[in-house]
């Protein structure tokens, strides 16, 4: 993994913004949930830093790292500050050190869709950004959201002002602090907030300009359901997805957010969902899988908050299927250190499997089985899995027993 060497000399001009998609060899770790702002986050994170790198995570996704007005971190307003409820910039810039020593890459979560003014401007509303740092007017509020700027160029985020990045003021700025949290606070990877709320031609823009080693951006919208519940063809839901990422000049991947929705439903005994009609994974994996980034929950989905959560009890069907399977799998922190040893340890095991088996995010898939109570697939050329409670094993004496828990098993040759 020669790459990561050259990459953190502050002068980044040589990052080869393509370089870690092409390789396909990304596991990520999403490294909070929504209560994380309550538990000295910062110096939680520095002691788990050598788990992290040992278990195989190339890049851990932090929180929101700007001073914002709700403690979570997602209603920036001094974007500059780095002082938040996960711990100040000391003990940030700590952090990030340690994670460079041990060849961990930062992710830094890009929360620029929308912006917590600081004084009240026309029409009376909160919409002026004075006595902060990047102290803009109403210009640079969406006018749907109370500002004087342009409508937005995508959905809004209801409540608070919405940033218009129309304006050439606002992606100079933008650019320049994007930067500033690449070259000097030290995060190496972009997670984009909210990415629907805005044009992708300027996500696209943003990491031509700053130049994160990788970037994935989230882009949350329904399945398709009907009377009796999920869809089986969710090729729409996953189109739209693969529009934002083609937006972006296919320099970010995206959250495939179909697959999760698909996989949840195929485990509770309709396994026949993993497969569309084609033949191939039914998420934005079957299609683009170097541009899909692959999970189970997150600080949204699940934690606390539990908009959308995986069945708890089929979480290791789950966490067998991404990460064995093409694409760039994340692991959700709860389920890596707040469910128990077992589910730690299966999740390192799996993610041990994917690198000795050479699984990537471009690797085929062959899928030999998909019915009610049984998935089999074959994945490059060396790894065989199953998910379901019918027995099944791969034919073939070359085939050994490489892991295997409540209702999954993987073997290779």
């Amino acid at each position: 993994m020669g790459y990561y060497n050259n990459v953190f000399d502050g002068c980044n001009d040589q990052t080869d913004i393509g370089a870690v998609i092409r390789n396909g060899r990304e596991v990520i770790l999403q490294a909070y949930n929504w209560e994380s702002h309550k538990h000295d986050w910062y110096k939680n994170l520095d002691s788990k830093v050598p788990d992290i790198a040992k278990s195989g995570f190339t890049s851990a996704w932090l929180p929101p790292p700007s001073q914002s007005l709700a403690p979570e971190g997602y209603l920036p307003q001094d974007l500059y500050s780095l002082n938040s409820a996960y711990g100040s910039e000391h003990l940030l810039k700590s952090l990030l050190r340690k994670m460079k020593q041990y060849k961990v890459r930062a992710m830094a979560d890009i929360v620029i869709n929308h912006r917590v003014g600081t004084t009240r401007g026309h029409g009376g509303m909160y919409n002026r950004y004075d006595g902060i740092s990047l102290p803009w007017d109403e210009h640079a509020v969406t006018s749907c959201t109370g500002g004087l700027g342009n409508r937005s160029t995508g959905v809004n985020f209801n409540g608070v002002p919405n940033v218009d990045h129309t304006q050439h003021f606002v992606r100079k700025d933008i650019i320049g602090w994007l930067r500033w949290l690449r070259n000097t606070v030290g995060f190496q990877d972009f997670r984009f907030d909210f990415a629907r709320g805005y044009s992708a031609q300027y996500v696209k823009e943003y990491i031509g300009a700053a130049k994160p080693v990788f970037s994935v951006g989230e882009c949350w919208d329904s399945c398709n359901y009907n009377g009796h519940g999920l869809d089986y063809n969710q090729d729409s839901h996953r189109q739209r997805i693969i529009n934002w990422i083609d937006a972006t000049g296919q320099l970010s991947a995206a959250f495939d957010f179909t697959t999760k929705g698909i996989l949840q439903e195929a485990v509770k005994g309709q396994y026949w969902r993993l497969c569309d009609a084609q033949g191939k994974p039914p998420g934005v994996m079957g299609w683009w899988p170097s541009r899909a980034v692959t999970f189970l929950d997150n600080h949204d989905t699940g934690s606390t908050q539990a908009h959308w959560p995986f069945p708890s009890h089929h979480l290791m069907e789950g966490y067998a299927y991404i990460l064995t399977h093409p694409g760039i799998p994340c692991v959700f922190y709860d389920h890596f250190y707040d469910w128990g040893s077992s589910i730690h340890d299966q999740i390192v095991k799996l993610i041990d499997v994917r690198r000795r088996q050479d699984i990537h995010s471009r690797s085929k898939i062959r899928v030999l089985e998909a019915k009610s109570n049984l998935y089999a697939a074959i994945v490059g050329e060396k790894l065989c899995m199953k998910l379901g409670d019918a027995s099944w094993c791969p034919s073939g004496r070359e085939w050994t027993l490489a892991t295997s828990g409540h209702r999954y098993a993987v073997w290779h040759k």
